[in-house]
């Protein structure tokens, strides 16, 4: 009879501590008040779909790798490409054989110092012709408009026009580049590419898959990776007065690997892409004693489907085969995926019995060192 008491006082021992107070913090929820969503459905298995992977399906997900194509439609700009003048430009009219309306520029002035600059209003001044509107024409314009009405004080005038200093028009490089700044629009057309290269080039944490063309407050987005890696001219654009070329950094490139691999950790993808065996391979791979090969799942939230009420959607790779981590190498991976190795059942019995064990190893030693219960008795 007394045996039985040191046993039943000795399991009732860890639950007597547990009364006290305890190493570690602890937030309890009893007193607390829950907000819950009345419309939720509290099943979180009915808002995801689970994708099985298998060649066929693999196929489906993989992204088509861009190619070297030409762009026709952006020679043709480039080729009929002309620079309108604008407010704060400098033009330099030259009337041949007619000095005294050509205004020298002196051994210590440059063009640009005694050249005509576009007012505000868009005009300059001229002598003979007084007023001249230059703002929004070509240079081939406004010589035609000062030849002609100099014809009235002047012989057959042969006039030229070019602009000394292009000050009106620029467009702005910003984020991830050596020198963030804006550039000058001139009379040579600057496409997307011609603007980066002048920047300096993209940096090391830049993200070029996308890159941002903002015109008259719309954006698009362009890759980069598929036009300097692939060749794919087609993503270059020529690029016009107060365009925004932004290259952000690209941190928000990342995936987390969790569950049974060598090192669980946040891996960045790379300007290569990352594929679910690159991320496996970089964490170490999966443990191979604890992990459940059937178990090796990338859970993707439901982000770019408006309206959808799945929340994710997973997809899951069995590695029973390891041949089937080729079709790992196929599979992408995309911003912000989760990849989680499961752990195989007996894992899982193995942790649970290492949290019992302590307990049951201290009542085996109170019922082996004879606790007293005579004051029980």
């Amino acid at each position: 009879m007394n045996h039985v008491k040191k046993l039943t006082i000795a399991a009732l021992f860890p639950l007597l501590l547990a009364g006290c107070t305890v190493p570690g913090g602890n937030l309890s929820l009893e007193d607390k008040n829950i907000k819950r969503a009345e419309d939720s459905d509290s099943n979180i298995s009915n808002l995801v779909d689970v994708y099985p992977l298998t060649p066929v399906r693999v196929a489906e997900f993989k992204v088509q790798e861009p190619t070297s194509r030409p762009n026709p439609e952006l020679a043709l700009e480039v080729a009929r490409y002309e620079y309108k003048v604008g407010v704060g430009d400098i033009l330099n009219i030259t009337v041949w054989d007619h000095p005294e309306l050509t205004i020298p520029a002196g051994s210590y002035r440059s063009a640009s110092e005694s050249g005509n600059r576009v007012h505000s209003d868009g005009t300059i001044f001229y002598p003979y012709i007084g007023i001249v509107d230059v703002a929004d024409k070509t240079v081939r314009e406004i010589r035609e408009d000062v030849a002609k009405r100099l014809a009235r004080y002047i012989e057959s005038p042969q006039v030229d026009v070019n602009v000394a200093a292009f000050r009106s028009q620029r467009v702005y490089v910003t984020g991830e580049v050596d020198t963030a700044d804006y550039q000058a629009v001139t009379n040579i057309p600057m496409t997307l590419l011609d603007a980066i290269n002048k920047a300096g080039g993209i940096g090391a944490n830049a993200d070029w898959r996308n890159v941002t063309l903002t015109r008259n407050g719309i954006e698009e987005r362009v890759s980069l990776y598929a036009l300097m890696q692939k060749g794919d001219l087609t993503q270059n654009r020529l690029l016009q007065n107060g365009d925004i070329v932004h290259i952000p950094r690209n941190d928000a490139q990342k995936v987390f690997v969790l569950g049974e691999v060598a090192k669980p950790q946040v891996l960045k993808i790379d300007r290569a892409g990352m594929s679910l065996t690159e991320a496996l391979s970089e964490s170490g791979g999966v443990n191979e004693t604890t992990a459940n090969p059937t178990g090796i799942f990338v859970i993707r939230a439901n982000r770019q489907v408006a309206g959808s009420e799945k929340v994710a959607d997973i997809y899951q790779l069995d590695i029973s085969d390891s041949s089937s981590l080729v079709l790992g190498t196929e599979f992408n991976l995309e911003s912000y995926d989760v990849v989680y190795v499961t752990a195989a059942p007996v894992a899982r019995w193995n942790r649970v019995i290492q949290q019992i064990l302590p307990t049951v190893q201290g009542v085996k030693l109170l019922s082996d060192t004879g606790l007293s219960i005579r004051n029980w008795d």
